[in-house]
């Protein structure tokens, strides 16, 4: 399994048998609660807000600004992203459901603060059902912007009340995960001498460099963006790099593989030549389709369920509506690590792949929030 991507999603919204509309109420594709298409014409504001549950809470989930082909791929992707952080929130123990929104157009072309806030002014529509933060395309002082018509935004600034750059913590959980596959697969909680390949070094991808090198650990990175790349090598000349994600995963001798860019990382075409024996990154939607988690098993691959070990910066968004302290958000970040390796063991006990038995985990605790009335937005 592992979050189950939505694939049918047919050009157009022609009626009630489009794909999108079958996809909303299936509910073993999709099952969401809630989908607001929004428009803002003076702005220039198209966005999709996506609430897949609130059983446990208010929805919470960042705003992603991309380029899309189609605004039918930009559903597709809220659908499949807000589904995830309702799994990635019930394992982080948080009391909230999964959402998310995407603005759709090149942020570094019509990003304004006048689409900010008009974007602010739907999520404020909700009334409180979809709490939103940053996510790619967006960053703190975007935030900042949305709150200003919105008060259910999170990442905001320190200056404004908010907890700042999500990122951190983000990549100290992957970090978490990592050192978890390394004590199930080799025994030892540590990532020294392994060989690590990241694809991807931005906004969480050069702090995971950070923690990896203090661990000792041997790191090769990749990004489509050269300037992110020049950086780390300029202040870390033990760092390689290599021309992009396909030679990466195909470096040999490579010890773990992280994913720290866009999904559909984990696919027919990459799994094959994977060089890696584990799979743990900071990238959501990693599996490119459902089978895909089979076929990293069948190959000895240990695949760390993606919404599972970049729950950290959910964990310090959600925090910050409680009044931000880092050191307490820290502390349940550093749990990624337990929660990581029960998910392994239940794995090997039931015979199925890691990513099912997290889903199966995250299941089970909605379902119960459901059957007790838990807390609802």
């Amino acid at each position: 399994m592992g979050v189950t991507t939505v694939t049918d999603v047919r050009p157009a919204f022609a009626g009630a048998e489009s794909g999108v509309l079958q996809t909303l109420f299936r509910t073993e594709q999709g099952g969401h609660e809630q989908v607001v298409l929004c428009q803002d014409r003076a702005s220039g504001l198209k966005a999709v807000i996506a609430i897949h549950s609130t059983a446990l809470g208010p929805a919470l989930g960042g705003t992603r600004f991309h380029a899309y082909a189609s605004e039918e791929e930009a559903v597709l992707d809220a659908l499949n992203l807000s589904r995830g952080m309702s799994y990635k929130n019930a394992l982080a123990g948080l009391d909230h459901g999964g959402g998310k929104a995407v603005i759709i157009g090149d942020p570094d072309l019509i990003k304004t603060e006048e689409l900010l806030l008009a974007y602010g002014r739907f999520v404020a529509s909700l009334g409180g059902r979809y709490v939103t933060a940053c996510d790619v395309g967006t960053y703190v002082a975007d935030m900042d912007v949305v709150a200003r018509t919105n008060k259910w935004t999170t990442g905001r600034s320190p200056e404004n009340g908010g907890a700042g750059d999500s990122s951190v913590l983000t990549a100290y959980g992957v970090f978490q995960g990592m050192r978890a596959s390394a004590q199930h697969l080799w025994g030892d909680p540590t990532l020294r001498d392994r060989k690590v390949g990241i694809a991807g070094v931005g906004k969480v991808g050069h702090h995971l460099v950070e923690h990896l090198l203090q661990d000792g650990a041997e790191v090769v990175i990749t990004d489509v963006r050269a300037e992110s790349v020049d950086r780390i090598l300029a202040r870390h000349p033990r760092v390689t790099a290599v021309a992009d994600t396909e030679a990466l995963i195909r470096t040999e001798g490579l010890d773990v593989y992280a994913p720290c860019a866009l999904g559909g990382a984990l696919s027919d075409d990459s799994v094959p030549v994977l060089t890696a024996k584990v799979v743990c990154g900071a990238a959501n939607n990693q599996l490119a389709h459902p089978g895909v988690e089979k076929d990293l098993s069948d190959r000895g691959i240990l695949y760390a369920p993606d919404y599972v070990v970049n729950a950290g910066g959910v964990i310090q968004v959600a925090d910050e509506l409680h009044g931000f302290d880092f050191d307490r958000c820290k502390a349940k970040a550093a749990k990624i690590f337990d929660t990581t390796l029960s998910i392994f063991a239940r794995a090997k006990s039931e015979g199925i792949p890691p990513a099912e038995a997290a889903d199966r985990l995250a299941e089970q605790r909605m379902a119960e929030a459901r059957t007790a009335g838990g807390p609802r937005a």
